[in-house]
């Protein structure tokens, strides 16, 4: 076969270059794009959905790839999942929210595999009828999962063995970590990683070709087997 094609959710956000100021993109960050390419397929930028949209809608943009990666980016609209906002709460974008829920219930059908950064994670357990716990620090007691803003800390996760991720990392691996919320409930996946607070870093669904989620950042670092154990199922399939 050619290269495998890989969606990576974005976001639309303003953005300049050359005489153009603050004009509205669909961004993501080149690091997905890097390791998309090293892992030998191609990346294409899947900006959301209209407000329209529907499943049908999203199975024709899934016909056109072979996988997807839900990225990473800001919390989700707790209304999404039964609760009143945080103090805390990102603004919420309501065409990501929309979109993304969307792409996640239909991959979720279709067994389209997926590979859920962050916020993709979040995104994948509110599509399945789960919800998130708003802000970390306030049961952790520490800003240790998100030191400031714009910077990464790094902590290590431990992961269960027998795991389809315990396969791809081994039993332990550090992570780039940029999140203030977490996962409190995921029906229909196992938990197979977790900080050494508790925090639940990863779950997958055991029955999917490839239905994978981190909490953690693996476009940031150098770390390249996630990507590519997402490009090598697709190969297989």
């Amino acid at each position: 076969m050619g290269r495998p094609v890989i969606g990576i959710t974005s976001y639309v956000e303003p953005a300049s270059w050359a005489a153009w100021k603050d004009v509205p993109a669909a961004l993501v960050p080149h690091g997905y794009v890097r390791h998309v390419h090293a892992a030998g397929a191609l990346a294409v930028v899947i900006p959301p959905l209209p407000e329209y949209a529907d499943e049908t809608d999203a199975r024709e943009v899934l016909s056109r790839l072979d996988g997807l990666i839900l990225a990473g980016g800001v919390d989700i609209d707790p209304s999404r999942y039964d609760q009143q906002p945080h103090p805390t709460l990102q603004l919420p974008r309501p065409d990501r929210d929309l979109s993304e829920l969307l792409l996640a219930r239909v991959t979720a059908d279709d067994d389209v595999p997926v590979l859920g950064i962050c916020r993709g994670m979040q995104v994948m357990a509110v599509a399945a009828g789960g919800s998130l716990e708003q802000h970390l620090p306030d049961r952790l007691g520490h800003q240790e999962h998100s030191p400031s803003p714009g910077m990464y800390g790094e902590h290590p996760v431990e992961i269960a063995p027998g795991s389809r991720l315990h396969d791809i990392l081994g039993d332990r691996v550090t992570v780039a970590t940029y999140h203030h919320q977490g996962v409190e409930s995921s029906p229909g996946y196992e938990s197979v990683g977790w900080s050494t607070d508790g925090v639940m870093e990863a779950f997958e669904d055991t029955a999917a070709r490839f239905r994978l989620a981190v909490q953690w950042h693996p476009e940031v670092g150098e770390d390249p087997r996630l990507f590519e154990a997402l490009v090598a199922t697709v190969r297989r399939w």
